[in-house]
């Protein structure tokens, strides 16, 4: 006969059985988990040479902030970089640099956080949302349906560390003459085909919020080939970038002011040594996880989200798609409770500024004054409806995301995959 013990073990603990997984996760934040001595050191040495802020202190010496220019562009395979403030502002300036204004239309997927579609309004485009596909990514056969007369700029945003189809999705935009910014916010390091996310389309941003991969608590990194595109990024994000970088005076533009600072900088070049690190660790876990739990999803008829190229996933979450949202929702609670953080994308009833329906000010095109844009500029009549996206909001609806992070044990990720085996069974 079964011990009590082991009989105990075998019943869900949502129904009163001991939990799979012996701890919770540990906290979310890649690079901010990593913060040690070396990021400490970093900033007493900007603290103690007094120079704070980029271009000049009390003493002459190097910028932190040009170092982590050099260093990002070299790792990121482009010829230039510019340090922002957050990856918003990087948004915000790469739209600039590719000309976007009044009254363009942006192609922008349908699950990205919303500074993706504020930053293109930001400088008085308009966002047009298109379906994402079973990478939760950009569909590319419905960014084509989307594309008007007014389109000028297609915004790959690589969600939860997943590349985008950015063959497809390069494809088309030269076919319509359009430019791509990828929004690398959320998949620092990771790449398609061999290249680093980021470094593919036009322009590329990324995020060094306390939340992203790696990070300085705050910050943002704009990439590109593009001479003219960096000159017009550089100008915005200075007021007086034109004059400080020798730019002649007919040519200068005016800006505003999204300068890093030293400290930031200090503490960001530290993490992106730790990056390459950072992602072996977290694909080694997603690795044995998906193993693990591949036989019990497969037969259930569960499906594990799609990988447009899986080499290059930053590996940072794994999510498998359910049949409805029913046992969605029943399986996130339940997996909780065996102490694994899973989570359904989508709720209709749980406001998520990552998904559009949840975007009311954009929903409801708020502006900030009666005669302010971007609506009032719009070249065609635009309206947005909850439902516009239907595709999305059922994959979002369906799928259970688990995070995957670099400080879990084998002991962790193999109580995650008993776990998930007793909760997948009982769906």
């Amino acid at each position: 006969m079964m011990s009590v013990d082991r009989a105990k073990n075998q019943v869900l603990a949502v129904n009163g059985g001991d939990p799979a997984k012996g701890r919770p996760n540990p906290p979310m934040y890649p690079g901010g988990m990593e913060i040690g001595p070396e990021e400490e050191e970093a900033v007493l040495e900007v603290l103690r040479s007094k120079r704070l802020f980029r271009y000049y202190g009390p003493n002459a010496g190097p910028s932190k902030v040009e170092a982590l220019e050099k260093a990002f562009a070299a790792h990121m395979g482009t010829r230039r970089a510019l340090a922002v403030t957050s990856g918003t502002a990087a948004l915000i300036c790469a739209l600039q640099g590719l000309g976007v204004g009044p009254g363009d239309e942006v192609i922008v997927p349908a699950y990205t956080w919303i500074a993706s579609a504020s930053a293109v309004m930001a400088v008085g485009g308009i966002p047009i949302m298109a379906e994402v596909d079973e990478t939760l990514t950009l569909d590319p056969a419905d960014v084509e349906r989307r594309i008007t007369p007014y389109t000028k700029a297609i915004m790959p945003v690589h969600m939860r560390g997943a590349p985008c189809r950015m063959d497809a999705l390069t494809a088309i935009a030269r076919q319509h003459g359009l430019t791509i910014i990828e929004d690398t916010a959320q998949a620092n390091g990771a790449s398609f085909g061999g290249r680093r996310l980021g470094s593919i389309g036009d322009v590329g941003i990324f995020s060094l919020q306390f939340n992203k991969i790696i990070t300085a608590g705050e910050g943002g990194v704009v990439i590109t080939d593009d001479d003219q595109i960096w000159q017009r990024a550089l100008m915005f994000h200075d007021v007086v970038g034109g004059q400080r970088n020798n730019i002649a005076p007919a040519e200068i533009l005016w800006g505003v002011n999204f300068r890093m600072a030293e400290l930031l900088a200090a503490v960001a070049l530290v993490q992106l040594k730790r990056l390459d690190g950072l992602l072996d660790a977290m694909r080694q876990r997603k690795r044995m996880l998906k193993d693990g739990i591949a036989p019990v999803l497969a037969a259930k008829g569960f499906r594990f989200r799609e990988m447009a190229d899986p080499a290059g996933d930053a590996a940072i979450a794994l999510v498998f798609f359910v049949d409805r949202p029913e046992t969605a929702h029943w399986a996130a609670g339940a997996l909780k409770a065996e102490n694994i953080n899973a989570s359904v994308l989508y709720s209709p009833d749980r406001s998520d500024y990552h998904i559009y329906p949840h975007w009311a000010p954009i929903m409801n095109q708020k502006a900030w004054t009666p005669d302010g844009g971007p609506w009032r500029w719009a070249q065609r009549p635009i309206e947005y409806t909850p439902d516009m996206c239907p595709r999305s909001l059922d994959l979002l609806g369906r799928a259970i995301h688990l995070d995957i992070s670099p400080l879990l044990t084998n002991e962790d990720v193999e109580e995650m995959i008993d776990g998930i085996t007793r909760v997948v069974e009982a769906a």
